[in-house]
């Protein structure tokens, strides 16, 4: 699929812009454990995945700029000099908002053609936007020498997103794309913005992935309402973030605040602890602690956090009922998208037969599987 994919986006340009492009890919990511502790300056363990970004992309001497998106084929053409934010959802945002800040660092670049397709399947929670966002910018980084660190093309990933589409994200899906290392999971500090290499043997088991193909329209204002909740007891612990304080902290404060809210900021205390519990877990080669804390994140999410949904659970659920899958859980913002299965190697066609039709009875749609390895981060294809 790969090679399709690089050979299309070049082929594409070349027919397009009659010269010969730099490849990039750019991969999405997962997040083993470590959900929503990431804008609390907490732990996450994502890795980059072998699905992502294929772009094509060159310096011109026209007098405007292309990008042409391969999937949606759509072509739009834009002048460095008037950069600004198309209307809410439009795919160029990530384009001409990576482009405007790094002008914003006073980085001197000229017109440019970019290509690009990608295979990460849509709203899978996998960061289809953070894998575009560093492909552009790792790609003008290279073809006009601009000498960025890739430390700081994150950044200028994260503000485009933030200012150009309206997101207000943290670092993790920026810095896993970009940083991945191939078979290794990275526990990431989002306070320090370091992260840890972890080599992962999954011996016998695989990641499997199953998207519930369900996008519910809560997911933004639920996001933004945990986010202001975790700030508000922050403050009333006098801590930066929550990842400063402890369970024993939060208990001292647990009668100035409700019940739902109390929760929220226990689960993100426990969650960020079994971050750091899994890293131990897989640096003793210990699948069934990790597996179990994986179950644990779920139920977490699930029942305190409250960022789950009825098809979510239905798939973690079904899991829990087998003994060949070791650990699942929702994989990202929440309210559809993704579960993230460790499961027994060669046990993936029972699992597909166990869960597909009670989910199509159930919901009326199919769920979809795929299977996904820990790659190297944003890279020059040769």
């Amino acid at each position: 699929m790969t090679n399709k994919l690089i050979n299309d986006v070049k082929e594409v340009f070349v027919k397009e812009f009659k010269q010969e492009p730099v490849l990039i890919f750019s991969p999405g990511r997962i997040n083993i454990i470590g959900e929503h502790t990431d804008y609390n300056d907490g732990f996450v363990f994502p890795g980059a995945v072998n699905k992502g970004i294929y772009a094509a992309i060159q310096k011109t001497n026209a007098n405007t700029s292309s990008a042409y998106a391969l999937d949606k084929d759509s072509l739009v053409s834009f002048n460095l000099d008037t950069i600004k934010p198309l209307k809410e959802g439009s795919w160029e945002n990530y384009i001409l908002g990576v482009v405007a800040e790094i002008k914003n660092r006073n980085k001197v670049i000229g017109n440019f053609n970019i290509v690009f397709k990608g295979d990460i399947p849509g709203g899978a929670g996998m960061s289809s936007s953070a894998a575009l966002e560093n492909s552009v910018v790792f790609g003008l980084n290279e073809i006009f020498n601009l000498g960025l660190s890739k430390e700081e093309m994150i950044f200028i990933s994260q503000k485009a997103e933030h200012n150009y589409v309206g997101v207000n994200c943290g670092i993790m899906d920026q810095y896993a794309s970009m940083f991945g290392v191939k078979d290794n999971a990275l526990l990431l500090d989002c306070r320090t913005i370091k992260a840890k290499p972890f080599k992962i043997d999954f011996k016998h088991h695989q990641l499997i992935l199953i998207n519930t193909n369900v996008k519910h329209s809560l997911s933004d204002s639920a996001y933004n309402d945990r986010r202001s909740v975790c700030e508000n007891i922050s403050k009333m612990l006098k801590v930066k973030a929550l990842r400063d304080a402890t369970e024993e902290d939060l208990e001292t404060i647990k009668n100035e605040v409700t019940p739902e809210n109390y929760q929220k900021a226990l689960f993100v205390i426990q969650e960020n602890n079994r971050a750091r519990k899994a890293s131990k877990a897989m640096e003793n080669d210990d699948l069934e602690t990790l597996g179990d804390l994986i179950y644990g994140s779920h139920e977490g999410l699930s029942k305190q956090y409250k960022v789950s949904c009825e098809e979510l659970d239905f798939l973690v659920g079904k899991a829990k009922t087998t003994d060949y899958v070791i650990g699942a859980r929702m994989m990202g913002g929440g309210f559809g998208g993704c579960t993230i299965n460790l499961i027994e190697k060669g046990k993936e066609d029972a699992f597909k037969a166990l869960v597909s039709k009670p989910y199509k009875d159930k919901f009326g749609m199919d769920c979809t599987f795929y299977s996904v390895e820990l790659s190297n981060g944003t890279h020059v294809v040769k």
